[in-house]
């Protein structure tokens, strides 16, 4: 027996003979009572009334089926309508949604499930992606490194235009430095509509004298000063609504191409910047040590780096996830990039390419046989740039920040006395 309009599943005390295909259907305009539903026996009278009233006998029953025209079909809830999914959108992925939730004496989580249809959120990237192109971005690297190591060329070669302060080393009538300075020139350069303003910090007279003790700490002082200039910023009661940010973000270390060890200066360097700015090592001019002695320098380096407890870019500590370790665990065993920098071209088998032309050959920029300029490239514009950024402003920013507030109870003005000088231009 089944009742018409309701599922045989929801009341296991109505049963019919197996061995009948046949099947009586019993109408349910008279079960119109919420009550008839929560009560078995109730139902069961009303069903065993009308089944006297219809003069059915159990054999009739098991050999007929009798239809009834007059079955209220049950109410159908109509479905939400589902907005079309825009023209001008992709196929999205198989969207799914989870949700979570807590109860008496605990918590409960749902399990994903298949939307109904297409909502939207896959937007929110070309969003980003269009309000990122009108207002642009921020980017300040700071080249270090004694004289003559190629640190101009090499920041013009990464970025394929006269982007540093200088290309050439010091002229007969220029006198050196007697401190280290701190030189600033800003480009506005454009990709593929995206604006991003480069600020490349340079540091003369770093490593050139006879004293070096404490040459450091004129640089140290620049990018602390960058982040008090962000805190002012920040905590003023009517701020701006975009805080131009000439925080360090990268930190460029210019080793020379020794083939033996480090000096106790770049030790010393690094050892007191790594723990404010994001140091990336290189080994300049590598095309003086042969692939043996460069992996050589290179392994030495690195352990050294280690004994001294001098963290570089990537540090360990800052991985997210298994997929970022794996990532930057291959960059960090090629640490340092042992580079070449050039701004000139000469022709290579029909084609132009940048590179350093020798008595014996062209050493070529970007080939990664003659040395590891792409690897730094690629590593310090397409894959890192952003996290550099993020690394600069959740910890080495808010390092400062805590600090900053925790010692002094407030803030006061920075000193306007910084050997700071900025030029502009646009490319």
């Amino acid at each position: 027996m089944q009742m018409s309009g309701l599922s045989g599943g929801s009341f296991p005390w109505i049963r019919t003979n197996p061995k009948c295909p046949r099947a009586v259907h019993v109408p349910v305009k008279f079960l119109k009572s919420p009550n008839t539903f929560l009560d078995p026996l109730c139902m069961l009278e009303k069903v065993c009334h009308w089944l006297r009233e219809k003069s059915f006998s159990a054999k009739n029953i098991l050999k007929s089926r009798i239809d009834m025209s007059e079955i209220v079909p049950p109410e159908v809830r109509p479905k939400p309508v589902v907005p079309a999914k825009p023209p001008h959108v992709t196929q999205p992925p198989t969207s799914t949604h989870s949700s979570q939730g807590s109860g008496v004496g605990g918590q409960g989580s749902g399990g994903g499930s298949t939307l109904l249809g297409y909502i939207g959120i896959d937007t929110i990237i070309e969003q980003m992606r269009k309000k990122t192109m009108k207002t642009g971005f921020d980017f300040n690297i700071m080249i270090v490194g004694h004289s003559g190591l190629g640190k101009s060329t090499l920041v013009n070669t990464l970025f394929k235009s006269q982007v540093s302060r200088r290309s050439t080393g010091w002229s007969r009538d220029e006198k050196i430095p007697k401190t280290v300075e701190i030189k600033s020139v800003s480009h506005v350069i454009e990709e593929g509509g995206v604006k991003m303003k480069l600020t490349v910090i340079d540091t003369p007279g770093f490593g050139d004298q006879i004293n070096n003790e404490n040459c450091w700490e004129p640089i140290s002082k620049y990018i602390n000063e960058q982040y008090e200039k962000f805190l002012k910023e920040e905590v003023n009661i009517a701020r701006k609504k975009r805080i131009p940010d000439t925080r360090v973000h990268c930190c460029l270390y210019f080793i020379s191409p020794t083939g033996h060890s480090l000096r106790q200066l770049d030790i010393e360097f690094m050892r007191h910047l790594s723990r404010v700015v994001n140091i990336i090592p290189v080994i300049a001019k590598s095309d003086t040590l042969t692939p043996e002695e460069k992996n050589e320098f290179k392994q030495r380096v690195r352990k050294e780096l280690e004994m001294c407890g001098i963290e570089f870019y990537p540090q360990k500590e800052f991985d997210e996830d298994m997929e970022d370790k794996s990532d930057n665990d291959k960059i960090r065993e090629a640490m340092p990039f042992a580079v070449v920098g050039s701004d000139k071209e000469h022709q290579v088998n029909g084609k132009r390419v940048l590179g350093r032309k020798t008595a014996w050959g062209v050493v070529e920029v970007e080939n990664p046989n003659h040395c590891e300029f792409a690897q730094l490239r690629d590593f310090l514009i397409r894959s890192h740039l952003q996290d550099l950024k993020e690394v600069t402003h959740n910890i080495h920013y808010e390092t400062y920040r805590a600090k900053r507030l925790n010692d002094n109870g407030g803030l006061h003005p920075i000193s306007s006395s910084a050997p700071n000088d900025t030029q502009e231009s646009n490319l």
